[in-house]
């Protein structure tokens, strides 16, 4: 009946009651609706109805009372309604007889990547001790856990956790450590409404709240070593650094916020390595790219195995710096690893001088937290828990305080919840996977969390994740030594100036490349500009000598003005050795291209007027000394000189328009040759980058094949020209077989030159003494070979009268020149012939006479 089901002898009452959705229909349970200063509240109830079997009726108190008894009855098919033997009442306040329990699921790594369940399992074992004695902290309630080693591992984890979901006693929440196996976690718990609280993760991809909205860890987020990274890169000047990782989503996150941040403040990533077990390869490739600044994202084991390989490339010492995380054992280097095959030795060696970031851990302040403790009372008791084992030894030591101050932060938020659950009719032990109310309480306390800690003051920002300073050390001698403190909220670093570099100072973030230009040997340039400097005196004592003899027969029958042009020549191709031989040793590099002009102007044209004069002439004497014999007397006559003028003047327009086109279309400017980088002698961690000036254009090698190819057809014209004119004597051009031999050694010396000059043009020394040396040695056997002659003939024959005079001397002064030759072969020709017809006549008279005898 209903009175059986509601005692009227309640010191309460009950204000309503729910009714369930039923699963099975049978027989029915009958409710018979009381008076209602019963005090029973039945919504949607008839006076009398009739229940399906296996509906469920649950009891809701007015106010702030709450259920004694069972909440919750089922219509059984007999009739009867479960727990006919317990009464259900209202009441303000609770006979309890004993504390409820609520149990805390939670996986500690005890092995595996980062073994941190050996110390944080104590310690918030030994929070939970702490927090069941307070009598202010959930008085009614019994803190307990429950748990297993994850092994750091996601698949272990997957099958601890559908054993803590799926076994009995009911979690009210989740502990996980380790980042890879708090992403599966965090995942999953929003499907049974369970709030989780890592004490060891530190993953970026924890602080998605889309990903994982009820997620709290009091480790911070990986991501806020970045700051304090990108602040120490600018500290010491560092625009340069390279990464390795092990392939897991928390380090590829972790690296990829890195990456953003040093963007942002212009440092470049250079090289970016990654590897899944076996890191020879990633390191390797550190090496082979030159990284000097390497940060380093992997667990403990990797480690080992990753610095080992640094080991075997020496991959340390002053040329480098490694960043790697702070969270390792203290000794992780030196413990003994199957998985390499290097001694202690070798690790120690490899690690030495690098430098560690992490999230502080530990109040460096002497304070007392919620928890009655300071930091150092906290090891004392913690080392007391490990039975005097190595801290050093012992994963997860250095984040011990986060996991005591995790089970605090739980039980001050669960505390919290107590009261906004009573006004709703709810207590904690009413937790079940589908009630969300309770869910949500627990997430506003943990979400307002604020006290002091262990490891420093407590707080979660919008993302569930602990805000904290940071860190840095350094290990020095085998130690890790504290050498600066950075907030990254308030971008303040605090630096102790006690850091140690094996070399001067912190390292170059890659080899210093130090920018050198060649130049060219002062000693070889001084010396080609001595004899550039003589051969152009000997051009002026030339052309002083030609000019002023200009009246002598002999100077006037070898053409003077073409002579001259060919000194004048000579000296402006000498000339052009001085701005040969300049460089940016002498000039600024905005005047460099002035001196290129005047390279090119002078060797042009210089050569056009040498050369080309003296081109005219063997062109001339074979146009016009060549011919058949009986055009030849009348050719003789008819030499007029504005003709050898006007071909010199015809040559020296094309090289001038030519040069004068190629400054207009694409002038000659700046441009430097880089080379090979070289090591210096000493041990210095700096490359020689050599550079060379060069004079050049946009389209150099069209304009030098244009030039060269015009030149050489009139070198080559000049060779053949010489050579069919080797035999030919004439009074009008009478030095043309000394120019010929002239074009002879230019033509030979440029043709050799300039192939030369263009293969050798990375080599300033040798390209210049080629080319200098080519100009100099044309100019002078042109100038020794057209005016020496003259000079010594004249000084020592005394022919220095004037044309009048020459004419009254008897013609024994030509006796000796080609001209003088030729004339006494032809008196002794016409004297053999007067012989010859002589005896011709005396033969025919002898002839003549006995013919008249017989008549």
């Amino acid at each position: 009946s209903l009175l059986t089901l509601v005692p009227l002898l309640c010191l309460c009452h009950l204000s309503s009651f729910r009714l369930l959705t039923p699963l099975l229909f049978f027989a029915g349970c009958a409710i018979i609706r009381p008076p209602r200063d019963g005090g029973i509240r039945y919504r949607g109830l008839t006076q009398e109805q009739i229940l399906p079997v296996d509906y469920e009726i649950e009891y809701i108190c007015r106010g702030n009372r709450v259920i004694v008894g069972p909440k919750v009855r089922k219509c059984l098919p007999n009739g009867t309604w479960t727990d006919m033997t317990q009464h259900s009442r209202c009441c303000n306040v609770l006979p309890h007889t004993e504390e409820t329990k609520l149990y805390i699921g939670a996986l500690f790594p005890m092995s595996g990547g980062w073994p941190g369940g050996q110390a944080c399992m104590p310690s918030a074992q030994m929070a939970l001790d702490l927090v069941n004695n307070r009598s202010d902290i959930l008085p009614d309630y019994e803190l307990e856990l429950i748990h297993f080693d994850s092994m750091c591992d996601p698949g272990e984890a997957t099958k601890l956790l559908y054993d803590l979901l799926y076994t009995e006693p009911i979690k009210i929440v989740l502990m996980p450590g380790c980042s890879g196996v708090s992403t599966l976690v965090g995942e999953a718990a929003r499907m049974w409404n369970l709030i989780v609280l890592s004490y060891g993760s530190s993953s970026p991809a924890l602080s998605n709240r889309q990903r994982f909205p009820t997620f709290f860890r009091t480790h911070p987020s990986a991501t806020l070593h970045n700051p304090t990274r990108v602040q120490l890169f600018q500290k010491w000047k560092w625009t340069r650094i390279a990464t390795i990782q092990q392939t897991t989503e928390v380090f590829t996150s972790t690296l990829d916020d890195l990456e953003q941040r040093v963007k942002e403040a212009g440092i470049e990533i250079s090289v970016r390595q990654s590897f899944l077990t076996d890191p020879a390869v990633a390191v390797k490739n550190l090496k082979r790219q030159d990284a000097r600044i390497i940060v380093g994202l992997f667990y403990e084991t990797e480690a080992r195995k990753v610095f080992c390989e640094v080991f075997k490339e020496k991959l340390y010492g002053k040329k480098y710096v490694w960043f790697l995380i702070g969270w390792y054992a203290d000794n992780w280097f030196k413990i003994k690893d199957p998985a390499i095959n290097c001694t202690v030795e070798n690790m120690t060696e490899a690690v030495e001088g690098h430098v560690t970031t992490e999230i502080v851990m530990l109040n460096p302040e002497t304070v007392r937290g919620v928890s009655n403790m300071t930091s150092q009372e906290f090891l004392a008791a913690l080392m007391s828990r490990l039975g005097g084992k190595n801290p050093e030894e012992t994963g997860g030591f250095q984040e011990a305080p986060l996991a005591y101050d995790a089970v605090w932060a739980l039980a001050l938020a669960l505390n919290k919840t107590v009261a906004p659950l009573k006004a709703k009719g709810r207590r904690l032990e009413d937790f079940n996977y589908n009630n969300h109310d309770i869910t949500a309480e627990i997430y506003r306390a943990l979400n307002t969390s604020s006290f002091e800690g262990v490891s420093g003051h407590v707080v979660f920002d919008a993302q569930g994740s602990r805000m904290a300073m940071t860190l840095i050390e350094q290990l020095q001698g085998g130690s890790y030594k504290k050498i600066g403190y950075y907030d990254s909220s308030q971008k303040n670093l605090s630096w102790f100036g006690n850091d140690v570099w094996i070399g001067a100072g912190p390292p170059a973030d890659r080899t210093v490349v130090i920018e050198e230009f060649r130049f060219l040997s002062q000693k070889l340039f001084a010396a080609v500009s001595v004899f550039a400097g003589l051969g152009i005196l000997l051009g002026i004592v030339c052309l002083t000598f030609n000019i002023y003899n200009g009246n002598v027969r002999y100077i006037q029958n070898s053409q003077p003005y073409l002579n001259n042009m060919t000194a004048v020549g000579c000296m402006m191709a000498l000339a052009a050795v001085f701005p040969l031989g300049i460089d940016g040793h002498h000039v600024h590099r905005s005047q460099f291209p002035v001196v290129c002009q005047f390279r090119l102007w002078l060797l042009g044209l210089g050569f056009s007027l040498a050369y080309g004069s003296m081109f005219t002439k063997i062109w001339w004497v074979h146009t016009l000394f060549t011919k058949k014999d009986e055009k030849k007397e009348k050719k003789k006559q008819h030499l007029e000189p504005w003709k050898l003028y006007a071909t010199v003047g015809v040559l020296l327009a094309i090289d001038f328009l030519s040069l004068m086109i190629w400054q207009i279309v694409d002038p000659l400017h700046i441009t430097v040759e880089k080379f090979t980088k070289e090591a210096p002698k000493e041990d210095l961690d700096v490359l020689i980058q050599p550079l060379l000036e060069h004079c050049s254009s946009e389209k150099m090698n069209t304009w030098l094949g244009v030039v060269y190819g015009y030149k050489g057809l009139l070198l080559l014209l000049g060779i053949f020209l010489a050579y069919e004119t080797k035999s030919v004597s004439t009074e009008k051009i009478n030095d043309h077989r000394a120019v010929g031999m002239a074009i002879y050694n230019v033509a030979v010396l440029c043709l050799i030159t300039a192939p030369v000059t263009m293969i050798l043009s990375s080599q300033q020394d040798a390209s210049f003494a080629f080319a200098a040396l080519a100009i100099v040695f044309s100019a002078y056997i042109t100038l020794v070979v057209l005016f020496v002659p003259k000079m010594r003939r004249l000084i020592t024959r005394g022919e220095w009268q004037s044309e009048q005079q020459d004419t009254l001397k008897t013609g024994s002064s030509t006796n000796n020149n080609d001209e003088e030759k030729s004339r006494q072969l032809e008196r002794e020709n016409r004297e053999l012939q007067k012989i010859i017809q002589e005896v011709k006549a005396l033969n025919t008279q002898c002839i003549m006479q006995p013919h008249t005898h017989y008549y």
